[in-house]
């Protein structure tokens, strides 16, 4: 198979606003603006993008995918992300891992593991 994942496109009402807050959170910029639908630049040369398109129905529920980030300072990056306008919603531990919950501005759900240095 030559399957590799290429982007995740996130549906949203604002494209701009949200990738504002994603542009300051991951340290990027936007490669892209088709006014309804940007692309950021990957954080690495080779790696996935984040895009976020204007969807007319409101988001309802809880995402079925969510992202994932990894960190050496969780705490901190949590803090900086409350800053940015996250919200935190719960932390979680298990051996050897901890995460947090968090939500965007828009609610969309993601999480930001690590250590807590």
């Amino acid at each position: 198979m030559a399957l590799e994942l290429g982007m995740v496109t996130v549906d949203c009402a604002d494209p701009k606003q949200l990738a504002g807050f994603w542009t300051k959170a991951l340290g990027v910029e936007v490669e892209v603006d088709y006014e309804e639908y940007l692309i950021l630049t990957p954080a690495k040369e080779g790696g996935t993008k984040l895009a976020f398109q204007r969807v007319p129905e409101e988001r309802a529920g809880k995402n079925r995918l969510h992202l994932d980030f990894v960190t050496e300072d969780r705490a901190g990056e949590v803090k900086r992300l409350v800053e940015l306008g996250a919200s935190e919603l719960d932390t979680h531990e298990m051996p050897g891992l901890t995460w947090t919950i968090l939500t965007d501005p828009e609610g969309n759900v993601f999480c930001v593991g690590g250590g807590d240095h």
